[in-house]
């Protein structure tokens, strides 16, 4: 039985599935209603027209996922990658991106093609012992992805406004009128936002490179792969952890959620050329979010690096070096308001994707603002008590924790999406092909991989 807040808006009926292309035979029970109910198929989409037409309705989703690749667990590792080995991390990058790329492309394929999000495509096809720890895992992946937004917002609020971190932590709960202030105006009020502030954080990188002034020649370089990686194991150590930073549990969740809110129709040609805008709309998202995350990686070897600092791994190191090393005391506002409107996009996600995990699970529905100060509650406790125990360098240290927790959650929310975008029992004329799993299936055994290691060496010490 559902349960449902009496002060959300009345639940629309759940879409016909006339000319359905999936296998619905393959899923457990009826789809039922969508995830983020009051959202589903509101933005309208241009069936004639252009191509640039019909690409600028779906543009949005892609920019809130890539808001998840640039979180501060990636600053932190591209800035260590940056200020120890100068610009040759950054054909990780580029790695990491081509992989994130293809995961997210599943993910629409999932939510276009079988109607289901990735939490409704676990509920309708694994036995309740099977997703309930699912739904779990995919919990502790959202409070460890809110951990990381509350201090890095509250080290933001610490830079700017100079607020003590334990009330810099309490202050990032307000953040809840944020996101009621934007949904009573629609979904693509919520998107404009995201893409206003990705916009801030990329100008403030861009003036900061250009007062770094970077060889563009090494820069170049840096993006062709090395054997040194292989051969140097503080560089792989380093090229695993940005790796492993990079593919966020929730952000498969989430996507697969967001492309729902456009109305693209039900028929299997409407729902061939919905996947292919958004896949493109996605891809170029995600470019974008390797451009923020080389410029960080830039910006720490431009500066760092060739300075002889190369141990700066902690956000409030790099914006106290900033100033003297270029001469300028712009760039480190520049660095902490990009810091700031980055916790600030990282907070509308979380809640989305919170949204999307409870109801696709559970099809528990609560009001948002409900959810959103229950998980944010959850992710302040520790980082207050931390805050006030052991400073600035134990946020930096539950920075970390928070990275390897999303470690171990990973392969539960990779696994199934390869499973079920795979299967033609479940996805008909919609199933990848067969290049396209294996691509992913590969990338998916790496990231594991990588992923093992990273939390086996954080174990080990």
């Amino acid at each position: 039985m559902d349960a449902q807040s009496p002060d959300l808006p009345p639940r629309p009926p759940s879409p016909p599935l006339t000319g359905s292309p999936a296998g619905t035979h393959a899923w457990r029970g009826a789809r039922g209603e969508p995830s983020l109910a009051d959202m589903y198929g509101t933005v309208e989409t241009a069936r004639q027209g252009p191509f640039w037409r019909k690409l600028l309705a779906f543009f949005g989703p892609g920019y809130l996922v890539a808001v998840g690749y640039m979180d501060p667990g990636n600053w932190a590792t591209s800035l260590a990658g940056g200020s120890k080995f100068g610009y040759a991390l950054l054909t990780v990058a580029l790695l990491s991106n081509i992989m994130a790329i293809v995961l997210q492309s599943l993910c629409i394929r999932l939510g276009v093609g079988a109607g289901r999000d990735l939490a409704q495509a676990c509920r309708d096809s694994f036995p309740r012992f099977v997703s309930l720890p699912l739904w779990l895992s995919a919990e502790v992946a959202i409070t460890a992805t809110d951990l990381a937004e509350v201090i890095g917002t509250a080290i933001g609020l610490n830079l700017l406004f100079h607020i003590p971190l334990e009330i810099g932590v309490i202050i990032t709960a307000a953040d809840v009128f944020l996101i009621l202030a934007l949904q009573a105006f629609g979904f693509r009020w919520i998107e404009a936002f995201v893409v206003a502030m990705l916009g801030v954080i990329a100008a403030c990188f861009a003036v900061q490179i250009a007062l770094a002034q970077p060889d563009w020649g090494a820069v170049l370089r840096g993006f062709a792969p090395t054997s040194e990686i292989l051969a140097n194991r503080e560089m792989l150590y380093l090229a695993l952890g940005i790796l492993g930073a990079t593919v966020m549990p929730h952000n498969l969740y989430l996507h697969s959620g967001l492309v729902q809110t456009r109305g693209f129709g039900e028929e299997i040609e409407e729902r061939r050329e919905a996947i292919r805008l958004a896949t493109i709309d996605s891809s170029i998202a995600l470019c974008f979010a390797l451009t923020i995350n080389a410029s960080i990686l830039i910006l720490a070897a431009a500066t760092f690096h060739y300075s002889g600092r190369t141990d700066v791994a902690e956000l409030d190191q790099a914006h106290a070096f900033l100033a003297p090393l270029l001469g300028s005391t712009l760039a480190p506002t520049l660095f902490a308001i990009a810091l700031l409107c980055c916790g600030l996009n990282s907070t509308i996600t979380a809640t989305l994707s919170g949204q999307i995990v409870m109801e696709g699970f559970l099809r528990w529905r609560i009001a948002p603002w409900l959810r959103r100060l229950v998980t944010r509650a959850i992710a302040i406790l520790p980082a207050v008590l931390v805050t006030i125990w052991a400073g600035a360098k134990g946020t930096g240290q539950l920075l970390i924790l928070s990275q390897v927790v999303l470690s171990l959650q990973l392969p539960f929310a990779v696994v199934p999406l390869v499973m079920f975008t795979s299967s033609r029992r479940k996805m008909g004329p919609f199933v990848a092909p067969r290049w396209l799993t294996a691509l992913a299936t590969t990338m998916a055994a790496l990231i594991i991989a990588l992923n093992a290691k990273l939390v086996w060496d954080y174990l080990s010490g």
